[in-house]
């Protein structure tokens, strides 16, 4: 008897609960249009112009410090001109000491990305196979993340760069 009062009870808060979601889905849409109960304010006055005040002159300057800044710059420049290198990217896509695996390498890039070069270095007791130049990570992403699919283990390297 009790396991049936206990199914009625349940019963009875199922349909407790269904039965407000039904009556809000068929209640009208309420809408209040209280605009005119708004408060409503005036421009405020300008002051300066109501006391009299004009307006002051634009002010020149005289003790400037352009041409020492100027100096600066073109120390700076001048020497950015004699640079040869700048800090930048390149793309590792194999280090290792075998040396036929570093030509493999570079073989396969030459065959499935003809438009990237790729350049074996060799610094004991390590040979290298390097793709590109960038002056920046975002510049070299774009290379990486194709090399990627093909040489899962490329990274992206600091390197200095020959500046051109």
């Amino acid at each position: 008897m009790s396991s049936r009062l206990f199914n009625h009870i349940v019963v009875l808060f199922v349909l407790a609960a269904i039965t407000p979601v039904a009556a809000q889905k068929t209640r009208p849409y309420y809408h209040e249009d209280l605009y005119p109960l708004r408060p409503k304010f005036e421009d405020p006055i300008d002051t300066m112009v109501q006391a009299g005040h004009k307006k002051k002159p634009d002010v020149v300057a005289e003790n400037t410090v352009n041409k020492p800044v100027d100096a600066v710059l073109d120390s700076i420049n001048r020497f950015n001109v004699t640079r040869k290198f700048i800090e930048g990217y390149t793309i590792q896509i194999y280090s290792g000491q075998n040396r036929e695996e570093a030509m493999n390498s570079k073989k396969k890039l030459l065959t499935d990305i003809p438009d990237l070069t790729g350049e074996l270095e060799y610094s004991q007791p390590k040979f290298r196979v390097k793709v590109g130049s960038y002056y920046s990570r975002l510049e070299a992403q774009k290379d990486l993340y194709r090399l990627k699919k093909i040489f899962p283990n490329a990274i992206l390297v600091p390197e200095k760069i020959l500046v051109r």
